[in-house]
């Protein structure tokens, strides 16, 4: 059987990073989108996905960019796609 595929956007976040977890934990091949800052700065909330950094594949793109958006999902060809990105007003 095929492994299965799952994007997930705002995977640094609370929410996403259990996501992926328990995707990993399932056997999914896991991938996210991620903003630039977020892979040239590690302290910039990737430190909640370190447990399983390894099994990640990570893709740097922004929401507002079709072109970086259709890149990724044609490299990817994900089976599932979960959106959990937003901006916080939490401070």
């Amino acid at each position: 059987m095929k492994q299965k595929k799952a994007l997930i956007t705002g995977i640094t976040g609370q929410d996403g990073s259990y996501l992926a977890e328990h995707l990993l934990s399932l056997g999914y091949e896991v991938h996210g989108i991620v903003r630039r800052v977020a892979l040239e700065d590690p302290t910039h909330h990737l430190w909640r996905l370190l447990p399983v950094a390894d099994r990640l594949h990570l893709h740097s793109g922004t929401l507002e960019s079709f072109p970086a958006l259709y890149k990724i999902f044609r490299d990817v060809q994900p089976d599932e796609c979960y959106h959990l990105a937003a901006q916080s007003f939490v401070s």
